[in-house]
């Protein structure tokens, strides 16, 4: 791989600096003259151990050929790179059986039958495909016989266990419902370009909820739910807790709709809350272009917050969660407002990349229309961008990482297990990007390894706290990616932890004390 330095140090809070390197898959969205939609919205990238030898591994989702929908060309084809450690990446996607079919938005990485061996659901255009990890390097296709279906264009998916049974369910985010056939065609104010439509055009479509039955199998349980009520045009979601009430929520980022914040009722049901917790819109009564999100605690208070992407002119709007089921528009309190009213971004990740102990942010940045700069001041490829958490929740100025392209998914993973969360970034039509993270003096950390033998093997929906920090174990979020492993701690200069404490899914409750830092840290389920 090519590796150059792109870019920079901030100099308070402790610096963050990412080297860059590129991999040789290029995400592969065939654009047209026609201007279809689903060209703007390939790109998902998933950081997991395919292999369980202790180095995360990537897979990335990829286009077809729009006049066919088909990846009748190798070019088309999804790829699995496994991580040789030492910077090397190896494609091992034929042998793996991960080639695909059809046009790919999304993937989430989850281990759904709990043996150990972490697998994929890809989603796309009308198709979606679930692949069973074997354990010996190689993949199944096994949509058919779980009961997963196609016939609606997903944009992102997420695992988590919804009631609590030890068993990971599936949430799949859909967007609009399009006529791949008969496309409108749309132009730009002055009448001239054809660009991509707004998607005022075309319908929404309700999101999907299945219920594994621990048998291979799932139930479609989207009507029983409360789901199928709520028709958006969704973009992203991420899955929290944020009412501590010990059942996981989801929110869904929907594209100039409300947004949606499905509240868990613990009885196999959801009801849509976003108006009443105050995250629907922006603090204008608006909706914005939401796309990718995360949800994670910013401020250490041990609630999770809400930070997701939009397009230029709308900033990228944070809510902080206020507890009792309310959340606070903190976009310009944080300082993103200002940050973030030029940009445009899509995958987004809170991590602390200095290991200060406060979640960083980091984004994946281009507008979606590629003919923008001809008759707009926007530009269309853009750098991807760091804001630093000041430890007040307060962001300092966004340091754009040079090498401007149409960036699109984004993940996390510690490639070379230094303690440091490196990123990895697609880009339409030009080679993937490794961003690794080489901070001058970062603080201490520790990554918490969990094993579920109650709850879920991945631990997925488990609350840690440690040294007034709070994290969950969640593989969804970002924009159509998903980030599976380790959760990552940032200590400061604290060579310990003084307290761990894991809330699991099953209700069971574990507590450490005097853990020594800068390691992976493994605990199993009692």
């Amino acid at each position: 791989m090519l590796r150059l330095l792109c870019l920079f140090l901030l100099a308070a809070p402790p610096a963050v600096r990412f080297e860059k390197a590129v991999l040789p898959f290029v995400l592969e969205n065939s654009p047209t003259a026609e201007k279809y939609l689903p060209e703007t919205m390939a790109g998902g990238v998933a950081t997991f151990d395919y292999n369980n030898d202790g180095r995360p591994d990537i897979f990335f989702s990829n286009g077809a050929s729009l006049s066919s929908m088909r990846k009748d060309e190798r070019k088309f084809w999804n790829r699995l790179y496994r991580n040789e450690g030492g910077g090397k990446f190896t494609d091992v996607t034929a042998e793996a059986g991960l080639q695909g079919s059809g046009y790919s938005i999304a993937v989430a990485a989850g281990d759904f039958n709990n043996d150990g061996n972490v697998d994929l659901f890809v989603a796309g255009v009308n198709e979606n495909h679930l692949y069973r990890n074997l354990g010996n390097g190689k993949f199944q296709d096994v949509t058919k016989e779980a009961g997963i279906a196609s016939g609606r264009w997903a944009a992102a998916a997420g695992w988590f266990d919804f009631d609590n049974d030890g068993l990971l369910d599936l949430f799949v985010v859909n967007y609009v419902q399009i006529p791949l056939e008969a496309a409108p065609v749309c132009k730009d104010p002055g009448q001239k370009l054809r660009v991509y439509c707004h998607p005022r055009n075309f319908r929404p479509q309700a999101n999907t909820l299945y219920r594994n039955r621990g048998d291979g199998t799932f139930e479609d349980v989207t009507a029983k739910s409360g789901i199928d009520a709520h028709a958006g045009k969704g973009m992203g979601l991420a899955i929290a807790d944020y009412d501590s009430d010990g059942f996981p929520d989801v929110f869904v980022t929907n594209d100039t709709m409300a947004n949606f914040l499905f509240r868990n009722r613990g009885d196999g049901s959801f009801e849509e809350v976003a108006f009443r917790a105050g995250v629907a819109l922006n603090t204008d009564g608006k909706p914005v272009s939401a796309m990718g999100v995360d949800f994670r605690d910013l401020n250490n208070d041990g609630l999770p917050d809400l930070v997701f992407t939009a397009l230029t002119g709308e900033t990228f709007p944070l809510f902080l969660n206020k507890g009792k089921g309310q959340f606070q528009d903190a976009t310009y309190i944080s300082r993103m407002g200002p940050l973030t009213a030029r940009l445009a971004g899509w995958g987004i990740a809170a991590v602390d990349f200095n290991n200060d102990g406060f979640k960083d942010i980091f984004t994946a940045n281009s507008h979606v229309t590629d003919n923008i700069e001809a008759f707009s001041g926007d530009k269309y490829e853009l750098p991807n961008t760091v804001f630093l958490n000041d430890g007040a929740t307060k962001f300092q100025a966004g340091a754009a990482l040079d090498c401007k392209h149409a960036h699109r998914g984004l993940a996390v993973a510690d490639f070379n297990n230094d303690g440091l969360p490196d990123v990895v970034v697609s880009a339409l039509g030009a080679p993937a990007e490794i961003w690794w993270n080489r901070s001058p003096s970062p603080g201490h950390w520790l990554d918490i390894q969990l094993q579920g033998t109650k709850s879920n093997r991945d631990g997925i929906g488990a609350r840690i706290a440690i040294n007034g920090q709070t994290n969950h174990q969640s593989s969804a979020f970002s924009y159509a990616s998903s980030s599976h492993g380790a959760v990552h701690f940032g200590l400061g200069s604290s060579a310990k932890a003084d307290l761990i404490v894991v809330n699991w899914p099953s209700g069971k409750v574990q507590t450490f004390r005097d853990v020594a830092a800068d390691r992976v840290f493994k605990i199993v389920e009692p």
